[in-house]
Parts: C-alpha cells; structure tokens; sequence
C-alpha cells in the first residue's frame, strides 16, 4: 500500500476482485482494510497469512512478489518491500516446509540473490518451456523456472533437466491440464482448481494417497 502495508492480492488493480477501483499501491492501508472481495470478505494481510501458516508443518508455498508495473517500485521501495517478505516468510516457525520465493519480475530474485543465497528461488516466464528460457535461467542463475504447458514440449523438459533445471508448468485450469503437465514430465504445477484436481484424483488414482 501505499504506507508500505503488505497484503495477500493477485492483481495491482481492485476492480476484479473486489468492490474498490484504482491502483492497489497508491491506497492506504486505511482504504483498503474497508474494501470487500467478490465473496464478501477482507483483504488479508501478509502477516495475517504469516501467522496462519505458523506452526504447520510440511508445506509448499510460493511467495510471489508482485512488483508490475515496475514504475510502481522503484528500487528502493523493491528492495524495502523483498526484505520484509523475506523476513516474515523466515519468521514462520514450521518443520519440512519447502518455501519459495518467485516472480515474473528478475529484480526482487536479483535482490535476494545477492542478500540472501539462501533462498529458494523461481522465476515465472510467460513463455513455453524451450531452449531461449532454458538459456535465461543459466545465465540469471535461478534453478527453477515456471513457465507455460501449451508450447513445452516433453523433450524440453528433459532437456532442462539435464541443465539442472527444476520445472514448474501453469497455468492449471482443468484436470486435463494437470495430467498434460504429468505426461511431459515437469517437477511442479500451478492449478486454479485444486480441489477439482485432488476429489478426481481421489476418485480416479487412489494409489496417490491424496488427502484433504
């Protein structure tokens, strides 16, 4: 927000998800704590969801830094506006837990990169999977890349394999999209319907042992 408020969005615009209109950066924290969701609830914080997550163990989480427009973010407020996800993402006390940052925006990974070695880093690519992407990752140093299933090919995937490259593939929109994914062999998926996806799996391969 605008007085450096973290919160839990997908878009940098409020009129899709929720009753507000303009641009979520330049509100207050004050506005956007009055503004409702589609589904009538509140805009959670980031150290709402911090704090949900503390103490739960075996997770997969991906904390994706929304920094486009780059306009909106300056260098000084990326690297004020990293350091607090990074400290509060570390601040969550939980065993076996794989967190991630990502971005389709390389200067927060950069960042991180050059502060924090430490960290588990994916950078997003709206582009199929492919030699051109494959050669990005080496030379921006990131290991896993998430890129689009339509145009990646089963021979790309091994192909980043054999470069030491982790691969995420989205998006994830049907059943049919995940099994797509499995079938070219990527390490990871995306899905916007994963309840969907775990009461077919539930129903159609038992053997996974999928829980709710």
């Amino acid at each position: 927000t605008k007085d450096g408020v973290l919160y839990m969005t997908h878009d940098n615009t409020l009129e899709r998800t929720t009753n507000g209109t303009g641009v979520f950066e330049e509100k207050t924290s004050e506005e956007i704590d009055r503004l409702r969701t589609k589904k009538g609830n509140k805009i959670m914080l980031f150290e709402e969801f911090c704090r949900f997550l503390d103490g739960k163990d075996n997770l997969y989480v991906e904390w994706e830094f929304k920094t486009k427009p780059v306009a909106s973010y300056p260098q000084k407020r990326l690297e004020e506006y990293v350091e607090k996800i990074y400290k509060g993402v570390k601040s969550i006390k939980t065993k076996n837990s794989h967190m991630v940052f990502t971005s389709s925006d390389y200067r927060g990974l950069k960042y991180l990169q050059e502060h924090y070695p430490d960290a588990d880093l994916l950078l997003i690519i709206g582009k199929p999977l492919n030699d051109q992407t494959i050669a990005m990752a080496k030379l921006v140093g990131i290991k896993t890349l998430g890129c689009t299933m339509d145009g990646t090919s089963r021979e790309a995937v091994a192909k980043a394999h054999k470069e030491g490259i982790t691969v995420s593939l989205w998006p994830g929109s049907s059943v049919d999209d995940i099994m797509l994914g499995a079938y070219l062999g990527c390490d990871r998926m995306c899905t916007d319907v994963p309840v969907t996806v775990m009461k077919w799996c539930k129903e159609n391969a038992p053997w996974l042992n999928i829980t709710y």
